[in-house]
């Protein structure tokens, strides 16, 4: 008998209150806001939701609504306007915590918000102590019977091992891990989440994922910009910390875990963490070769002469900060014993890219002339994640014609050409996942100890390194250091033109 098929049940968040720490900060207005509004528009939001900045800036409640509402539609402003307040004060200052939680309270009774309170930390790191302790000390990590009190937190969580230890002593002397959620918003973008469909709903490609199949596998994360404004902040994070440490491992983790027994968020989460801590750390006689830094230098063309990175504003003019970083990395499991995994990042190089490519083993046997291979290349499948984003197979096929000669070609998969829904910002998604209380796409605390215990012996190893730091041209593809990295059993980076 047939049945008809089931209708996917839309994510809506509950009645709560979404609290800003930082509302009058860059992030706030740029992210935070806008993802707010695209919740309302796509009716996402209940007319119970209310939403509360809190900033040192002096505001009132009509001004933080006017910042917020400004350039929004007539739908969403009626739907929001109600809701909004602001309080003004400092983070150390329990006074703030004191109007912060009269303003709740208000909101429940006016707005019917049920108790239920997001907090998001948009704020320096510095700032995270002072307003977790003055959430405590105001009772309002605590939720109420029925409701729930949450706590997001932005990157960077800790500077290395010791520090993320440290800051989780802080959030666990007032929040339960169930309630905190660890943003990276690389996991809320949808090319993100394809590598779970593309692995997990699709039997063909399980055979091949794995040391028998490919060959090595190359993850690159690589911007076109520079520090530009945020000079100050970069010269005491770098490549390593900035990006290696979250997002390239983070893709890693889901590119190369087990399959999950489940999609529910500690079922996926427990794969992630298993893969990270299978991953060998390099001694420190071989970090040499299996990490390479590098640091852009003016470059570019006569038309466009782009600033070195000691030039940039607020960076030191003596500056050893990386701003490129590749390592080698080995998977010590199954599936994954002696394969390559090479990661990579930097500024100033010549495209805007995202991907994961796996190139697979060449055949035992190649039958065909040689002669009548017109550069052919390994197969691969690509993963990519921004931008363009789609999936590449690439294959060898015969070129048309009376001879048989054989060329790389490919099929290729386009998210804007497939789907016409429209493709949710990041921010969007993991807001909504953190009020609905779905952590699947946030990290886990041994998540953020595995990845840091795997870049801190090569942090530590070049601020030990007195040497001078390699560089490398500004629009071109990093230090020459990181082509040997991978050249050292003939493979080499995929450079796109």
């Amino acid at each position: 008998m047939d049945h008809a098929p089931q209708l996917i049940q839309e994510r809506s968040a509950p009645p709560a209150t979404l609290v800003i720490f930082g509302a009058s900060g860059d992030l706030t207005r740029r992210k935070l806001l806008p993802a707010v509004e695209n919740l309302a528009r796509h009716g996402r939001l209940p007319d119970q939701f209310a939403l509360v900045g809190v900033a040192r800036t002096p505001m009132s409640d009509d001004q933080f609504a006017e910042s917020a509402l400004g350039g929004r539609s007539l739908a969403e402003k009626r739907q929001l306007s109600g809701g909004i307040r602001y309080v003004a004060g400092g983070y150390d200052d329990p006074e703030t915590y004191k109007r912060l939680a009269e303003t709740l309270d208000e909101l429940d009774a006016v707005r019917g918000t049920s108790g239920n309170r997001l907090f998001y930390l948009s704020t320096p790191a510095g700032a995270f102590e002072p307003v977790i302790n003055g959430l405590a000390g105001a009772g309002l990590n605590q939720a109420r019977e029925g409701s729930f009190s949450r706590l997001v937190i932005e990157k960077p969580y800790g500077r290395d091992l010791a520090t993320a230890r440290e800051l989780d002593g802080i959030v666990h002397g007032a929040f339960e891990e169930h309630q905190v959620f660890r943003i990276d918003h690389y996991l809320g973008k949808d090319t993100v989440q394809n590598v779970l469909a593309l692995r997990f709903a699709n039997s063909i490609f399980q055979p091949i994922w794995d040391r028998s199949w490919v060959d090595h596998v190359q993850i690159t994360v690589a911007e076109t910009l520079g520090v530009g404004t945020r000079g100050g902040f970069y010269e005491n994070a770098g490549a390593m910390r900035d990006i290696v440490q979250n997002h390239v491992l983070q893709v890693l983790a889901l590119a190369l875990m087990e399959p999950p027994a489940s999609f529910e968020a500690e079922g996926l989460r427990n794969e992630k963490v298993k893969l990270l801590q299978a991953i060998r750390l390099p001694t420190d006689r071989d970090v040499s070769e299996a990490a390479v830094r590098g640091q852009y230098t003016r470059g570019g063309t006569r038309e466009e002469l782009m600033a070195g990175y000691r030039e940039e504003v607020g960076v030191d003019p003596l500056s050893r900060t990386e701003t490129y970083a590749a390592m080698r990395l080995n998977v010590d499991n199954w599936r994954w014993a002696g394969v390559p995994f090479y990661v990579r990042t930097g500024k100033r190089l010549p495209a805007r890219l995202t991907e994961v490519a796996l190139q697979f083993q060449r055949p035992p046997h190649l039958p065909i002339p040689t002669d009548q291979l017109t550069g052919l290349e390994a197969d691969a499948l690509i993963l990519r994640i921004q931008p363009n984003e789609g999936i590449s197979l690439r294959f060898g096929a015969k070129v048309p014609g009376h001879s048989f000669r054989v060329r790389t070609a490919s099929m290729d998969f386009s998210y804007d050409q497939t789907f016409v829904e429209e493709s949710p910002e990041a921010y969007e998604r993991l807001l909504l996942d953190a009020l609905i209380g779905d952590a699947s796409l946030f990290i886990r605390s041994d998540e953020v100890q595995q990845c840091w215990r795997i870049v801190d012996p090569i942090i530590e190893n070049w601020e030990k390194d007195n040497s001078p730091i390699p560089t490398y041209e500004a629009a071109s593809w990093g230090p020459t250091d990181a082509d040997r990295l991978i050249g050292r059993n003939g493979r080499k980076w995929r450079n796109a033109s």
